[in-house]
């Protein structure tokens, strides 16, 4: 079958070349377009315009056929004498016109005319890069725009870049800008801005220029699907059933102005008791599960549309819902043990660090002396037998007594020293 149509197609190529030469032997000649022109009409947008060749013969039917060579290869026909193309142009853009003339099935070709436009003037890796942008849809379908870049490898440290958006006919620039260290903008986020994402053949046109006092910056522009850089909803509305073993969860669609059975959804389910998760797809508003009904466990779910309505970027994560009897450690419970385990360790650190200071500076022996024990006890036991027995005697004797009681205490004095001095030299 594909060599008969080869076959075909090949037949029918030379029977229009026979027939342009038949035209061309007659003595009709095709005239390429002249005052070709390129203009930027708008961010991103060039107008091509043309005008037919006066000396064109206008009894046959003419068309024009365009091809776009610069930055992408596109070739297009059109009767009219003026064009519209959305592209990038920090790099330029150069396309190329040609006549055709049709007569009785038959074809002929002018010669090309071709027009360019410079690329804008710029220092080389001064331009942004990783240029990266989100849509974010709220309830009443407005949408918020976010991008993020970085900046060119080669751009001072004073350069400032400016960012615009181009939806249809619309035109702003950005007024909330984040910076990097430099103070050099490198984010900017539209609140507000006029862009449907459920119009599926419009574009997004980001384009960012800058200004340096020491060299002149390159521009960069970049095009963007609306809904592919869409981050969808998460869904609304999540709640979960538990009955005996059996779990149930149904939700509702992500508000959005797609319709319900664009979605699918990603079901994130943890058993806190076994440590295991498991993320499960599902493209209905439901989902059942036998789950073991001893374990606690907690559920998440988030949204996309599917590829063949136009795929976003996943939702966030719904916040999780828990269900079950093992009762996982709560936020507050968690940070009570924290803050337990950091007082712990701080009362033992202390502890130590005191007890090497005290054992370092001799503070127990200043706080706590030893006790003094007693020396001389043969003394003190004779003076006690001593003054027991004078006792006895009258006041006149006491001083005889007193007298013996010195002699025989200098006696045992003398005695214990020496008694003393022999027990040292024997341990010696």
């Amino acid at each position: 079958m594909a060599i008969v149509v080869s076959i075909f197609l090949v037949l029918l190529w030379r029977m229009m070349a026979f027939q342009a030469n038949l035209l061309q032997a007659k003595g009709i000649q095709v005239l390429p377009p002249v005052n070709f022109t390129l203009t930027v009409s708008a961010l991103a947008e060039v107008l091509l315009q043309w005008k037919p060749n006066p000396d064109q013969e206008k009894n046959y039917t003419v068309e024009y056929n365009v091809e776009i060579m610069t930055p992408e290869w596109e070739p297009y026909e059109t009767k009219k004498t003026c064009s519209t193309r959305t592209a990038v142009l920090h790099n330029g853009f150069s396309a190329r016109i040609r006549t055709l003339l049709l007569y009785n099935n038959s074809q002929i070709e002018s010669n090309w005319v071709t027009a360019k436009l410079q690329a804008p003037p710029g220092a080389v890796e001064t331009s942004v890069t990783n240029l990266s942008c989100v849509i974010y849809t709220a309830i009443d379908n407005t949408a918020s725009l976010h991008c993020t870049w970085l900046a060119g490898k080669e751009a001072p440290e004073d350069t400032k870049y400016f960012l615009f958006y181009r939806y249809n006919s619309y035109t702003e620039e950005c007024q909330e800008y984040s910076k990097d260290k430099w103070e050099r903008n490198i984010g900017c986020r539209f609140s507000n801005t006029y862009i449907k994402t459920s119009e599926t053949d419009e574009v997004i046109v980001i384009h960012i220029n800058g200004s340096s006092k020491y060299t002149a910056i390159k521009s960069f522009e970049q095009l963007f699907n609306p809904q592919a850089i869409e981050k969808v909803n998460p869904p609304r509305n999540v709640t979960v059933f538990l009955k005996q073993n059996n779990l149930l969860i149904i939700w509702e669609m992500p508000a959005s102005s797609f319709p319900e059975d664009c979605f699918e959804y990603e079901l994130n389910i943890y058993n806190w008791k076994m440590d295991y998760r498991q993320i499960l797809e599902t493209m209905l508003n439901s989902f059942s599960l036998s789950i073991d009904d001893t374990c606690r466990y907690s559920i998440q779910i988030r949204a996309n549309r599917q590829s063949w309505c136009s795929e976003g970027i996943w939702s966030d994560w719904t916040e999780p819902l828990h269900i079950g009897k093992n009762q996982p450690r709560t936020p507050v419970d968690s940070k009570a043990y924290t803050v337990l385990v950091a007082l712990l360790v701080f009362i033992c650190s202390v502890a130590l660090l005191t007890a090497i200071i005290c054992r370092k500076c001799h503070l127990w022996s200043r706080l706590f002396p030893p006790i003094p024990t007693p020396h001389n006890s043969l003394k003190n036991l004779f003076l006690n037998k001593s003054y027991q027995r004078t006792h006895n005697f009258t006041s006149e004797t006491e001083t005889e007594i007193g007298s013996c009681c010195e002699d025989l205490g200098s006696y045992v004095e003398d005695l214990s020293s020496d008694v003393l001095e022999d027990s040292c030299n024997m341990n010696y």
